[in-house]
């Protein structure tokens, strides 16, 4: 059963930088779980159908000159059936003012009146945007999380293996740590995956003995990032001697993450592999394909073979992380 997620309402007063016009609640307290936004154009005409009670109302332009339009009497007839349906908080666009049976309604069914003097599309958007990102889908899978070259690279494999000490190498060469040991993956988008560290472990790097270090402490703010989009999933695994490793690249390996399918190459490791070089390169490839561009194909052509070995075969992997 999906989680339903929510965030609240002083977080979202925060994040927008918006001023407080009337609360007669705690904002703490009032919690938005829907990523949707509503401007009652309908409903300010009477039509109730649709009207969905877990949205934030915005007020704009349009919404004020119609009420303004209107009568006090039909004013106070249709604010009171909006606001005792008990929507979580009204926002003011353009610092506009609010007729007085607005106030009166919301003062009377307790809502929270919110203002800005953004206009009503960039409200809107910024609103949405955030409401995405804050109820979007997540789970937390283990393994380490670093952005080498303008790519997300989650890196996972048994216990171990040697996740952490590769993220210390690639941040020495220059490349940035998002999350290591928990990863926090959210589905932005319908293709769109965004991976961060959970708070309370944030830039920490555990490392089999030495113990645990603040990669932003001893690396600077350079080599940490908040978050970054997961654009491919590197297995690191123990060479195996019976396992036939692929040489080419020609066939693709993915697996799915919140519906999402996610590239995925599979590295065994072993003493005197440069891990870091590797996935280096892994990212680069990686971004030339989703470019276009696939270097074994170019081979294959160069060497007159026939087109159709170079059909890509694509195979979903069942990663235990």
């Amino acid at each position: 059963m999906a989680e339903n997620f929510t965030v609240s309402l002083s977080k979202i007063i925060q994040e927008i930088s918006l001023n407080i016009v009337s609360m007669p609640c705690n904002p703490d307290e009032v919690l938005i779980s829907s990523k949707d936004v509503n401007r009652p154009g309908l409903e300010l005409n009477g039509f109730f159908k649709y009207y969905d009670t877990t949205r934030i109302i915005i007020i704009g332009n349009a919404e004020t000159a119609f009420l303004n339009d209107c009568t006090a009497e039909r004013r106070t007839e249709v604010l009171n059936k909006i606001f005792s349906a008990k929507p979580p908080a009204v926002i003011i666009a353009r610092n506009l003012t609010p007729a007085p049976e607005l106030l009166a309604a919301t003062k009377q069914y307790q809502i929270p009146v919110l203002e800005t003097s953004d206009t009503t599309s960039s409200l809107v958007a910024a609103l949405v945007a955030y409401l995405n990102e804050e109820l979007a889908p997540r789970v937390t899978r283990h393994g380490v999380l670093v952005e080498v070259y303008g790519e997300g690279i989650l890196l996972v494999g048994d216990s171990g293996v040697g996740k952490s000490e590769t993220a210390v190498e690639l941040i020495k060469r220059g490349h940035r740590l998002v999350a290591d040991d928990a990863v926090e993956i959210r589905r932005v988008s319908v293709e769109t995956l965004i991976g961060q560290a959970p708070e309370n472990i944030r830039h920490f790097i555990e490392l089999r003995g030495i113990g645990i270090i603040n990669a932003r402490r001893i690396f600077g703010m350079g080599a940490v990032k908040m978050s970054e989009k997961l654009d491919m999933i590197i297995n690191l695994e123990l060479w195996d001697n019976q396992k036939i490793y692929d040489r080419m690249g020609l066939d693709n390996e993915y697996t799915e993450l919140l519906g999402v399918k996610v590239p995925v190459l599979t590295i065994p490791v072993k003493p005197g592999r440069n891990l870091a070089v590797i996935i280096e390169v892994a990212a680069m490839n990686n971004r030339q394909k989703k470019m276009g561009y696939n270097g074994a194909q170019e081979l294959l052509k160069h060497l007159g073979m026939d087109p159709d070995m170079m059909k890509q075969k694509a195979t979903k992997l069942d990663l235990s992380f």
